[in-house]
């Protein structure tokens, strides 16, 4: 592979020098986008272009090829490893992920095991499709659920506001909730571990649940499991680093936490103050965040004041490190043009604190 023309992200997410602040966005490659709609028509179904490693390359540069992004993130799902460990995912209109097997008795739960990777040969197919044809414009992006959050959707069987069968499980039979959060340790680990194999050049742990959990619960359950991931990557691949970036959404009280488990960055949602993360953080992670999805729906002029709030929250980068995002995905309501908007403001604008 030749040398990437723009590697601003993985320097920033490593805390090194960078001319400006980097910038992807969670759903980039989504329902927002006219060209994604059509093809989505076009293909069928979600699973279906996520399945195929040449639809999953199209949908992935969409955004790189619309906006001046800073970084592609690889068209797949969250649920790719439990679809793998054959709990039956679908997708019902107005409801989400439905699993047609959820883990809710302790026979299911005993049977279950770390996923066959080679079921998930094709999204490896789709990572090395996509590195291809970026032809090194930008740095890829590979991703997996956490450990916990997968156990949600396992469980549960589809989502939910409180997670009532999920939770009793865990505190009434932690012993079967506890094997489950180990077999999905071990297959987030070569999951991921298998993307960067694949040509990932960093790669994000969604935790999107485990703000849900009490504090005991999260750092039992979802900061440990994220920790022992972490530890089983690579830390090199084609002679440079690979990042890794923790979310957890509504994770703001563990900042802290999360900045200490050999995570390169840490991704914050809007409900916290960047400037006062960053100080609490001090020099353990870089930052990534984090402004809120719903200020895209309220014009340019407003996109952009609330870029800038975001980046002047941060202040000057002196040796931290800095990635722009929102606090959670792209609305599907979001115009085509407020994307645009909000990446032209921060490169422009994010100059003056490098």
């Amino acid at each position: 592979m030749k040398p990437l023309m723009n590697d601003v992200l993985l320097r920033a997410l490593l805390r090194q020098p960078v001319p400006y602040t980097p910038v992807w966005l969670m759903r980039q490659a989504g329902r927002f986008l006219p060209e994604y709609r059509a093809l989505r028509a076009k293909s069928g179904s979600f699973l279906a272009m996520a399945h195929s490693p040449d639809l999953a390359t199209e949908v992935t540069l969409q955004p790189v090829d619309r906006f001046n992004l800073d970084a592609a993130i690889l068209f797949s799902d969250i649920l790719t490893i439990p679809e793998a460990m054959g709990l039956g995912l679908r997708f019902e209109n107005g409801v989400g992920p439905v699993f047609e097997k959820p883990l809710q008795d302790e026979k299911t739960v005993r049977r279950l095991q770390p996923v066959d990777m080679e079921k998930l040969s094709y999204v490896m197919d789709a990572v090395s499709s996509i590195r291809r044809a970026l032809s090194s414009r930008v740095p890829l992006l590979g991703f997996s659920g956490s450990p916990f959050t997968l156990a949600c959707y396992m469980i549960e069987g589809r989502g939910s506001r409180n997670w009532l069968t999920v939770k009793r499980m865990m505190y009434a039979r932690p012993d079967l909730f506890e094997h489950i959060i180990n077999v999905n340790t071990d297959s987030v680990a070569a999951y991921l571990s298998a993307q960067i194999s694949a040509g990932a050049q960093a790669v994000q742990i969604f935790d999107t649940w485990g703000g849900c959990l009490s504090a005991e619960m999260f750092r039992r359950y979802s900061l440990e499991s994220m920790r022992r991931v972490i530890e089983r990557l690579p830390k090199e691949h084609e002679g440079r680093r690979v990042p890794v970036i923790v979310f957890t959404k509504g994770g703001g009280l563990w900042v802290r936490d999360l900045a200490g488990i050999g995570a390169d960055a840490v991704g914050l949602d809007w409900c916290v103050n960047l400037s006062e993360v960053r100080t609490a953080v001090s020099d353990k992670a870089a930052l990534q965040g984090n402004l809120d999805p719903a200020a895209l729906l309220a014009g340019e002029t407003v996109v952009r004041q609330e870029v800038r709030k975001v980046l002047e929250s941060y202040g000057p980068v002196d040796g931290g490190g800095h990635v722009f995002n929102l606090g959670h995905g792209v609305d599907i309501q979001t115009p085509v043009e407020a994307v645009a908007a909000l990446v032209d403001e921060v490169h422009s604008y994010s100059r003056r604190f490098h």
